[in-house]
């Protein structure tokens, strides 16, 4: 018995072949039962909290599959064997690419729980925005992996780092105005200066937002056509958000004739009033007698609108109208309109 023990194959002896196979078993036996409890553990505390951090580290211990698993009780096994070199680096090399590849999708359930921490449904945009930044920092996580395993494998990173930078700053030039549009776009996501379905005005332009794109940001204008701005050009001027408004100012004036009687001059402040008493969503500021114009008593009124929506604002306006027409009837008042008098002499 000790002699077929004693026996060697490629270098080893039967026992240590057998030592190797009994560590491997016992070592991926441990490995499943070790993630097995976890898991377990983990998601019987999920049950109990309100937060998801858990939810994320149970999709992290259970995107190791078994097959990571038995490769590492297969290594640790190995040990107890002796090799060529070249087997043992490729060994080794196999080991450094799976363990940088489970690392990277660790990573990246951490950066989607992150990310989905961030998001809104009601806000598309902002969601987009945050997909897309995570979708970068996915990418890098995976140059970063590729480099760690060439150094593992001994080659010299210092060129292909110098490179990969030189190389950066050359495609950053080349690409120096959509770089800023992007950089933009993520300003315009994340201050959020205005969101979907704001009404803006930029330049002489005014309109509501449609789209934030990685480049530009596009409006329909009052008109009905489609406006196009640079991400870099929009962020780099005035904006007008009438979006954030609660409520809108508004003024206008009116005017009656010279020979309104003075009682009912007095009174016009009142009737005012009383028209905006039956109008909802609207706060009269103020009614005055303004001034004395060429052909017409002029006052002037300052109302609120609680809805700032401007059609809301012509509608309102539109009731005010009327409903002065209709009250200055009953009184007998006549609105001015523009008029000259000629006197003439004669002699």
């Amino acid at each position: 018995m000790n002699l077929a023990l004693e026996a060697v194959y490629f270098g080893n002896t039967v026992q240590q072949y057998l030592e190797a196979a009994g560590l491997f078993i016992v070592a991926f036996v441990v490995f499943g039962i070790v993630q097995y409890l976890v898991v377990n553990r983990l998601a019987a505390y999920a049950k109990k909290s309100a937060t998801t951090i858990d939810d994320a580290a149970i999709r992290i211990v259970r995107s190791i599959k078994p097959g990571f698993f038995a490769y590492i009780a297969l290594f640790l096994g190995y040990q107890r064997l002796s090799f060529p070199v070249l087997v043992d680096s490729i060994a080794g090399g196999i080991l450094v690419i799976w363990a940088a590849y489970q690392i990277v999708i660790a990573l990246q359930i951490l950066i989607d729980y992150i990310i989905s921490r961030w998001q809104s449904e009601d806000d598309i945009a902002t969601t987009s925005a945050y997909g897309f930044l995570g979708g970068i920092v996915k990418s890098i996580l995976w140059v970063l992996a590729f480099v760690f395993v060439l150094s593992n494998f001994g080659v010299d990173i210092t060129a292909l780092i110098a490179g990969i930078g030189i190389g950066g700053i050359a495609i950053a030039f080349a690409l120096q105005n959509i770089l800023a549009d992007l950089f933009s776009s993520f300003a315009i996501h994340f201050d959020k200066p205005f969101v979907l379905g704001d009404t803006i005005k930029v330049g002489k332009h005014t309109g509501t937002v449609e789209k934030v794109g990685i480049k530009t940001t596009r409006i329909k204008s009052l008109r009905g056509e489609e406006v196009v701005f640079s991400n870099q050009n929009l962020t780099s001027d005035v904006i007008q958000n009438f979006g954030k408004m609660e409520e809108r100012r508004n003024t206008f004036q009116f005017g009656i004739l010279y020979e309104t009687d003075l009682k009912k001059v007095r009174a016009v402040p009142m009737m005012v009033e009383g028209i905006f008493k039956n109008i909802k969503d609207v706060r009269l500021d103020r009614t005055h007698f303004k001034t004395l114009g060429d052909s017409a008593l002029v006052f002037e009124v300052t109302y609120f609108s609680t809805n700032p929506n401007y059609t809301f604002t012509l509608d309102v306006q539109q009731e005010i109208n009327l409903g002065l027409m209709e009250r200055f009837e009953k009184e007998g008042i006549e609105f001015a309109y523009p008029t000259q008098v000629i006197y003439s002499k004669k002699g």
